[in-house]
Parts: C-alpha cells; structure tokens; sequence
C-alpha cells in the first residue's frame, strides 16, 4: 500500500528553481528541506517544533484514491448515523464543509431545516406537489409530452420529467462544469439533484465520468482539510488538520504552495492582503515596463551600469563608487544599523492636499514598493545563475584536487539560505504597503531593513566566494537567518 508521506517546513535544501510571473512573483521548486515525518500522532513534538519556527507545518501528500477512501468513510458514518442514502449523505457533507458532527447535531434538533437548509427539500409541501403531479397525469413540461409513470422521474421537492429530459439537463450543466450544483429544472426550484439520482438518469459513460471527477474535485474544494496542489498536470492533494495559511509542498511535482489559499506561499503578508496586492499589480501593469530596465547610470561617473547579480551592493567597474541599486546613494550610509532603503516616507499632510496630489502620492507610494518587490524577484533569479556559477568553481576545483564537494558544501547551504531569506524579504512589501502608520509598521519597517542589510551583506560574500573567510561567512547566515525568523514571529498572523 502506498504510504501516505507526512511533510514537515523544518530544514531547508539546496534545490533552486525560479521563474518569474505576472508582477515579479517566482515561482520555484523549493527553499527548505522536505523530508517524510515519522513521528505520527507526535503533538508534543508538533507543537514545540511550531513554537520554534513560525512556519512549521504537518501535512500529508494523497493519491486521488487515498481522498477518494478518507471521503467515503465520512459519508458511511454519516449515512449510517442518521439512515439516510450515501448520496444524501454527499449533498449534506458539500453544504456544510464536511463538518460531519455539525451534521449530525443539527439533524437531530431540527431534521426538516437542515434538509431545507442544504437543498435537499424544498419549501411548499410534498402532498400538493403529488397532487399537482396527479392533474397533469404524467405531463412533462419541458418536452410537452404525456408519458407513462415508468418514464417519469421524480426529485424530493415532487417535480416530475420524462428520463430522457432529465438526461439532457444533466449533460448541459455537466458539459459547463456543473455537478454537484445540479438543481432540478421546475422554475424557482432549488432542491439539488443527488449523486445516484444523476448516475441514474445518464445514459452515456463519458458523461458519466465527468459527473464524477467533476463531483470529485468539488468535494475536496469543500473540504477545509483539503487542497489540490496546483502544479501543472498534478494529481496530488494536500491534507492538513491545520487549516491554515502554511507553507506545503507537493511530494510529486516539487510545488510549494500556501495550504489556505492556495496561491505561491507569501509570509509575512497573510492571504487577503496578498490577493489585494496581485490584484492591484495586474490592474497597474503599466507600471512593469516603468520598472523593467536593468540597467542604470553610475551616480559618480554616470556610466551605464547592469546589474547581473542578485546583490544590491553594487560597484562601478569604471570608478569603482559602491552604491545602492535602488537608491543609488553611497553604500557607506546602508549599514545595518541604518539601513533605511526599505522604508517609503509618508507625506504626513497628504491629506490636506489636492486631489491630483494626493493620486500622484499615492502614485509613487505604490511604485516605492513595487519596485523593491519586483526587484527582489529578479535577484533571486540572478542569483539562480550565481549558484550555477559556484557549481562551475567548485568543478574546477574538485578536479583539480582541490578538496571535495563536501569541503565546499557550505556555498551551497549559503546560497539556499540567502534564497529562503530574499523570498521572505520580497513579501515583506505587499505586508508594508497596506500597513497603517504607527508604531507597529515602525517596528515591521525597522526588522525589514535589519533583514534587508543582512541579506545584501551575505549576498555579497557568496558572489565574492573566492575571497569570503568561510567563518565569516557561516556567521552571517547565522546572523540573517535570526533576522528572518524574528521578524516572522513578530509579523506572521496565520490565520
């Protein structure tokens, strides 16, 4: 039997694979160390893991049929429970997100609301709907034809139409994507059409096995346990108890995802405000070809400078000036003592402004931040190419017989490092730009340059690996992996 592989976000490895989308953001294979979790059931474990690291997470990567056997045992207990058919049991389960006690309880103080409720029964009573069935004598309304008892087919709400109607509603509405939404085809009624109802009525097998996939996938999307891994072709689907904004990351096709929404895994910025932030960069996409150059002039002695690293320390290969790439002021006043690029001044009499003011303030706040969004994404691709320029070195050196690849192990685990660091550094934007002044986006803005500082310090050392002590360099991963774990503690509201 296939067993069912437990991940946890505790270490992080080497593996990095990105590619820019839409407004900057990577995606990419992964930046920590999966590895299957032995310890089930180990809540003391869990929870003194989770207390150390805010990203932590358990979770299980299923097969289709794995989900498939965890769903029906919900539908048998609550089949069985209230003695009622699995389909039935099905419709009640969907309606209410699978919370199978809840079913249960509110079928026992009030079995008619509930049905009513989760559009299994309909509102006006079944004796008039019989009755109503009864003087039309075997009428079809759609078709408009008079059939035989045998030929008619009957929904709990009392509606009654021939088979071969039936059929061909179900295959429109199966054909746009519908199943589980099915509802009856009188006018104004609402009660659902159940599973072994459909199964029943559709004659062709290919119809009848999109009805079931599309039921499928409706059922887990339902399920607050449940989510699809969104990886290309991917039939692989993520179980967590935890129903929150975490990181997973598909066994199958390598995807890291955020488990609640199911988008690319944004902390510190929680779900809603991520979504506002994609959302405003699509509708601002203009602002990408303002932001594109890759190349801009040296403040000293005006050259044309390219930056092809992911580092923001940059030096004039003419005048040798340090600069910052995003400022463009003198690297000497980035320390991480000060380091106060990262931050946006807010013009604290906006408000009284004119109204073309205040839009051109808001304007250049969204496009402070945008940038440095944008300009993270594409330093972790850059420094993509200078890990592959490290594997090239440590080839030489190896053939050369000078030392082995695990006496240069510790590159690799910087450049891993750097990576986790960067990622989180790059969604501490959307977080800041929807920030309220105050003190707590004073201390956000305050953990954010701290991190910026010791990540632009430790990129630089691995791109000037060669003449990096490696002490030096194995402290200052230390020393920016606290600051990332820091401002997570602080910042991160997983909700």
């Amino acid at each position: 039997m296939h067993k069912n592989i437990k991940m946890t976000t505790e270490e992080y490895d080497t593996e990095m694979d990105y590619s820019d989308s839409d407004c900057g953001d990577p995606g990419y294979e992964d930046y920590y160390n999966v590895h299957p979790w032995d310890g089930e059931g180990d809540n003391d474990i869990d929870n003194d893991q989770s207390r150390r690291d805010p990203e932590y997470a358990v979770y299980d990567c299923l097969r289709i049929e794995e989900v498939e056997r965890l769903l029906n045992e919900d539908v048998e207990l609550l089949s069985n429970s209230l003695h009622i058919t699995p389909s039935l049991a099905k419709v009640l389960l969907h309606a209410h997100n699978w919370a199978l006690q809840d079913i249960i309880a509110k079928y026992r103080t009030n079995a008619s609301s509930l049905l009513i409720n989760s559009k299994i029964k309909s509102l006006p009573p079944l004796e008039s709907l019989s009755a109503l069935k009864g003087q039309r004598g075997g009428l079809c309304s759609v078709c408009v034809t008079i059939y035989p008892a045998e030929k008619l087919s009957t929904l709990t709400c009392g509606h009654s139409f021939c088979k071969d109607c039936w059929c061909m509603h179900f295959e429109v509405q199966i054909t746009q994507g519908i199943s589980t939404g099915i509802s009856c085809m009188a006018q104004d009624c609402n009660v659902l059409a159940p599973e072994d109802f459909v199964l029943s009525l559709l004659t062709k097998p290919n119809m009848r096995e999109r009805y079931q996939q599309f039921a499928f996938c409706d059922y887990v999307k339902s399920h607050p346990q449940l989510r699809f891994c969104p990886g290309p072709n991917c039939q692989m689907i993520m179980r967590s108890k935890e129903q929150r904004a975490k990181r997973v990351m598909c066994s199958s096709c390598r995807t890291v995802f955020c488990f609640r929404c199911g988008i690319d895994y944004h902390a510190p910025t929680d779900c809603n405000t991520m979504k506002r932030w994609l959302t405003k960069c699509a509708d601002d996409s203009e602002t990408a070809n303002y932001i594109s150059a890759h190349t801009k002039d040296c403040p000293k002695c005006h050259i044309c400078i390219e930056k092809n690293g992911g580092c923001n320390h940059m030096q004039c290969y003419n005048c040798k000036y340090d600069f910052c790439w995003m400022c463009l002021g003198d690297w000497k006043a980035h320390g991480s003592e000060y380091y106060v690029c990262s931050r946006y001044k807010e013009n604290p009499n906006i408000a009284h402004e004119s109204v073309l003011a205040q839009a051109r303030e808001a304007l250049k706040k969204y496009l402070h931040y945008y940038e440095r969004w944008e300009n993270h994404s594409k330093s972790l691709k850059l420094e993509e190419q200078t890990l592959e320029a490290i594997k090239m070195q440590i080839n030489k050196k190896v053939m050369n017989s000078s030392g082995t690849w695990i006496d240069w192990q510790h590159l690799f685990a910087a450049a891993s490092l750097l990576t986790r660091c960067r990622y989180t550094l790059q969604y501490t934007y959307p977080y800041a730009y929807y920030m309220e002044p105050g003190p707590r986006k004073e201390l956000f803005e305050y953990q954010q340059a701290q991190l910026e500082a010791e990540i632009e310090d430790l990129s630089w050392k691995i791109e000037h690996a060669e003449t990096t002590n490696r002490g030096d360099l194995e402290n200052q991963m230390d020393i920016a992996e606290k600051r990332r774990v820091t401002l997570l503690k602080d910042f991160l509201e997983i909700s």
